[in-house]
């Protein structure tokens, strides 16, 4: 019989949440999509929890365009009103239509000649931060370095991106590893 492999308390047993803790979660992800794809959803959980997101994750791709920034960008008021009836994803205004605001803020970055991959990675010099969580009561709600990025993004206009989701965001795309020190995860993120 196989050994139980030994995980980060906060994925449970829910069998999505346990796979996304498994293949995703702080794995170094540098694509540009599924950056901005993080960074949404993301916001989109504030107040929720993050499996109310991962449950509806692949409605918020059919519904958003696969992430694709330029083409939400240019989502009407009367599509983004559309959406606020889809009961696939959360449907709250501020949440839906600020998937736009960020789309253009994500489109004026790379004007600027900045990619997400590189601005984001920039901050922690291109390698992941490692923490040494022995338990989840020794993972930050969020940190300094959150805090930093966070006024940035809202500075270039991006919406939903505290200090809060923004360090949920580093630790769901490897910028940080948080994974428990037991879990078997640790060591394979680094």
């Amino acid at each position: 019989m196989a050994a139980k492999k030994t995980r980060c308390a906060w994925c449970g047993e829910d069998p999505l949440y346990i796979e996304y803790h498994d293949e995703e979660w702080g794995v170094p992800e540098h694509d540009e999509t599924k950056l901005f794809e993080a960074l949404c959803l993301e916001g989109a959980q504030a107040g929720l929890s993050w499996i109310t997101i991962l449950r509806k994750r692949e409605n918020y791709r059919k519904a958003f365009s696969q992430f694709d920034a330029a083409k939400i960008a240019r989502y009407s008021d009367a599509k983004l009103e559309k959406l606020l009836n889809n009961e696939g994803i959360i449907r709250n205004r501020l949440k839906v239509f600020g998937f736009r605001k960020n789309a253009r803020a994500y489109l004026a970055m790379q004007k600027e000649g900045l990619t997400l991959n590189g601005y984001f990675w920039g901050f922690v010099d291109h390698q992941p931060l490692q923490n040494k969580v022995k338990s989840m009561k020794d993972i930050p709600a969020n940190t300094p370095l959150a805090e930093t990025i966070s006024k940035d993004l809202k500075k270039r206009g991006f919406t939903f991106v505290g200090p809060t989701i923004v360090y949920a965001f580093m630790q769901a795309i490897g910028m940080v590893n948080d994974h428990a020190k037991d879990c078997f995860r640790y060591h394979e993120v680094q």
